[in-house]
Protein backbone atom coordinates (compact mmCIF):
# COMPACT_ATOMS: atom_id res chain seq x y z
CA UNK A 1 0.00 0.00 0.00
CA UNK A 2 0.97 3.84 -0.81
CA UNK A 3 2.46 6.72 2.03
CA UNK A 4 0.60 8.85 -0.71
CA UNK A 5 -2.90 10.33 0.80
CA UNK A 6 -5.44 11.50 -1.37
CA UNK A 7 -5.89 15.39 -1.05
CA UNK A 8 -9.01 16.05 -0.40
CA UNK A 9 -9.44 19.81 0.25
CA UNK A 10 -5.88 20.22 0.30
CA UNK A 11 -4.33 22.90 -2.44
CA UNK A 12 -1.19 21.74 -2.29
CA UNK A 13 -1.84 17.92 -2.45
CA UNK A 14 2.04 17.10 -2.25
CA UNK A 15 3.68 19.38 0.76
CA UNK A 16 6.99 17.69 0.54
CA UNK A 17 7.71 18.43 -2.83
CA UNK A 18 6.28 21.88 -2.56
CA UNK A 19 8.30 22.90 0.15
CA UNK A 20 11.24 21.02 -1.49
CA UNK A 21 11.15 23.24 -4.48
CA UNK A 22 10.50 26.72 -2.21
CA UNK A 23 13.69 25.82 -0.21
CA UNK A 24 15.53 25.01 -4.08
CA UNK A 25 14.40 28.68 -4.93
CA UNK A 26 15.49 30.15 -1.59
CA UNK A 27 19.13 28.99 -2.06
CA UNK A 28 18.98 29.74 -5.84
CA UNK A 29 17.90 33.60 -4.73
CA UNK A 30 20.63 33.41 -2.15
CA UNK A 31 23.18 32.12 -4.65
CA UNK A 32 22.05 34.93 -7.24
CA UNK A 33 22.47 37.45 -4.37
CA UNK A 34 25.89 36.52 -2.88
CA UNK A 35 27.65 36.20 -6.54
CA UNK A 36 25.84 40.00 -7.25
CA UNK A 37 29.45 41.54 -7.25
CA UNK A 38 30.88 39.04 -9.91
CA UNK A 39 31.07 39.97 -13.21
CA UNK A 40 29.31 37.86 -15.94
CA UNK A 41 29.90 36.88 -19.41
CA UNK A 42 31.43 40.00 -21.81
CA UNK A 43 30.97 39.20 -25.15
CA UNK A 44 32.07 35.37 -25.59
CA UNK A 45 34.26 35.72 -22.32
CA UNK A 46 32.92 34.02 -19.47
CA UNK A 47 33.51 35.89 -16.55
CA UNK A 48 34.16 34.36 -12.87
CA UNK A 49 30.19 35.08 -11.90
CA UNK A 50 29.16 33.32 -15.50
CA UNK A 51 28.91 29.49 -14.16
CA UNK A 52 27.79 29.86 -10.80
CA UNK A 53 25.13 32.49 -12.36
CA UNK A 54 23.49 29.93 -14.71
CA UNK A 55 23.45 27.30 -11.93
CA UNK A 56 21.31 29.14 -9.58
CA UNK A 57 18.79 29.90 -12.24
CA UNK A 58 18.82 26.42 -13.59
CA UNK A 59 18.36 25.68 -9.56
CA UNK A 60 15.74 28.08 -9.16
CA UNK A 61 13.96 26.39 -12.16
CA UNK A 62 14.14 23.31 -10.91
CA UNK A 63 12.73 24.30 -7.26
CA UNK A 64 9.67 26.03 -9.33
CA UNK A 65 8.85 22.56 -11.47
CA UNK A 66 9.32 20.78 -7.90
CA UNK A 67 6.94 22.88 -6.70
CA UNK A 68 4.38 23.10 -9.57
CA UNK A 69 4.61 19.01 -9.24
CA UNK A 70 4.02 19.43 -5.42
CA UNK A 71 0.63 21.79 -6.45
CA UNK A 72 -0.47 18.96 -8.89
CA UNK A 73 0.12 15.86 -7.79
CA UNK A 74 -0.79 13.35 -4.80
CA UNK A 75 2.37 12.96 -2.28
CA UNK A 76 2.76 12.87 1.61
CA UNK A 77 2.31 15.13 3.71
CA UNK A 78 5.02 16.82 5.54
CA UNK A 79 6.40 14.52 8.44
CA UNK A 80 8.15 15.91 11.76
CA UNK A 81 10.99 17.65 11.53
CA UNK A 82 14.51 16.04 13.26
CA UNK A 83 16.71 18.69 14.80
CA UNK A 84 19.45 16.66 16.05
CA UNK A 85 21.21 15.83 12.37
CA UNK A 86 20.99 19.65 11.15
CA UNK A 87 22.43 20.80 14.39
CA UNK A 88 25.41 18.16 14.51
CA UNK A 89 26.41 18.71 10.99
CA UNK A 90 26.62 22.42 11.27
CA UNK A 91 28.36 21.68 14.57
CA UNK A 92 30.84 19.78 13.19
CA UNK A 93 31.41 22.40 10.36
CA UNK A 94 31.89 25.51 12.66
CA UNK A 95 33.97 23.10 14.91
CA UNK A 96 36.15 22.73 11.79
CA UNK A 97 36.26 26.40 10.98
CA UNK A 98 37.10 27.36 14.37
CA UNK A 99 39.85 24.41 15.47
CA UNK A 100 41.84 23.47 11.99
CA UNK A 101 44.13 26.54 12.56
CA UNK A 102 44.85 25.79 16.39
CA UNK A 103 44.39 21.89 16.59
CA UNK A 104 45.88 20.71 12.87
CA UNK A 105 44.37 19.09 10.18
CA UNK A 106 44.61 15.36 12.01
CA UNK A 107 42.59 16.46 15.19
CA UNK A 108 40.42 18.31 13.59
CA UNK A 109 39.22 16.31 10.87
CA UNK A 110 39.21 13.51 12.88
CA UNK A 111 37.08 15.18 15.56
CA UNK A 112 34.80 16.86 13.33
CA UNK A 113 33.95 13.79 11.07
CA UNK A 114 33.45 11.80 14.66
CA UNK A 115 30.80 14.53 15.53
CA UNK A 116 28.66 14.11 12.24
CA UNK A 117 28.80 10.56 12.50
CA UNK A 118 26.24 11.44 15.76
CA UNK A 119 23.83 13.10 13.90
CA UNK A 120 22.54 9.80 12.99
CA UNK A 121 20.69 7.73 15.13
CA UNK A 122 22.31 4.46 13.34
CA UNK A 123 25.83 5.75 14.25
CA UNK A 124 28.04 2.79 15.11
CA UNK A 125 31.38 4.04 17.21
CA UNK A 126 33.91 1.30 15.82
CA UNK A 127 33.06 2.09 11.63
CA UNK A 128 32.64 5.80 12.70
CA UNK A 129 36.35 5.36 14.26
CA UNK A 130 37.72 3.46 11.58
CA UNK A 131 35.89 5.69 8.73
CA UNK A 132 37.04 8.88 10.95
CA UNK A 133 40.54 7.50 10.85
CA UNK A 134 40.36 6.73 6.44
CA UNK A 135 39.35 10.26 5.74
CA UNK A 136 41.43 12.01 8.63
CA UNK A 137 44.66 10.15 6.91
CA UNK A 138 43.43 10.67 3.30
CA UNK A 139 42.68 14.68 4.11
CA UNK A 140 46.62 14.59 5.66
CA UNK A 141 47.89 13.27 1.86
CA UNK A 142 45.79 15.58 0.14
CA UNK A 143 45.21 18.95 1.26
CA UNK A 144 49.21 19.49 2.27
CA UNK A 145 51.48 17.07 -0.12
CA UNK A 146 49.25 16.67 -3.12
CA UNK A 147 47.74 19.90 -3.20
CA UNK A 148 50.75 21.92 -1.83
CA UNK A 149 48.66 23.67 0.65
CA UNK A 150 50.27 25.50 3.44
CA UNK A 151 48.43 23.23 6.89
CA UNK A 152 49.52 22.58 9.93
CA UNK A 153 49.01 18.73 10.32
CA UNK A 154 49.36 18.76 13.94
CA UNK A 155 48.51 21.11 17.17
CA UNK A 156 50.85 24.09 16.89
CA UNK A 157 51.42 23.58 20.99
CA UNK A 158 52.81 20.04 19.45
CA UNK A 159 55.10 21.59 17.06
CA UNK A 160 56.44 24.12 18.64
Amino acid sequence: MSDVQPSAGRRIRNPQDFYGGLALIGMALFALWAMSDLSGMHGPNFGPGTAPRIFAVLLGLSGAAISAIGVVSDGPALERWAIRGPVLIVGAILFFAVAIRPLGLVVTSFVAMMISATASPAMKLVPSVIWSAIVTAFCAVLFPKVLNLPMDLWPRFLIQ
